[in-house]
């Protein structure tokens, strides 16, 4: 009788360091992906922060609808189409756009301020718009 309970409670223990584990792996795939898409702002190696700030145009959510994050060799070209029409900032975020441009860039200016660049399918940017850009289609202001 002892030894039975004796192996439920090594079993028990078992699973318990097993689920331990798993979260443990889950948890770091997690900020992988979530810091994944950020990266460094090219010459200043500052990094920002994964979504836009809380408040944000869309509450610190991240993209819009119809929009991605680019995590592929995609992301390095639309930074540095950004960084090098904005010197000096940090990118926040890339993604895919919805409105009007293959790409853009979420950037935050040396003065704190933010910044959307949006970059074609050359790699150019080919306009900076003030703020993270407009509402999402559909919402109100």
């Amino acid at each position: 009788m002892l030894k039975r309970f004796q192996k439920g409670i090594v079993a028990i223990a078992v699973l318990g360091a097993i689920a331990v584990g798993a979260s443990a792996i889950a948890g770091a795939a997690s900020n992988k992906a979530a810091t994944g898409a950020t990266g460094s702002s090219g010459a200043t190696g500052q990094q920002g922060p994964a979504g836009p700030p809380p408040g944000g145009p869309r509450g610190g959510r991240g993209p819009g609808p119809g929009e991605t994050l680019l995590t592929d060799g995609n992301a390095s070209k639309v930074k540095q189409a950004a960084l090098d029409k904005v010197p000096g900032a940090t990118v926040i975020r890339v993604e895919t756009d919805a409105q009007g441009s293959p790409y853009e860039a979420h950037l935050r200016k040396s003065d704190d301020t933010e910044v959307t660049v949006k970059v074609n399918d050359q790699f150019q940017a080919t306009d900076v718009q003030s703020g993270f850009g407009g509402p999402p289609p559909g919402s109100h202001p």
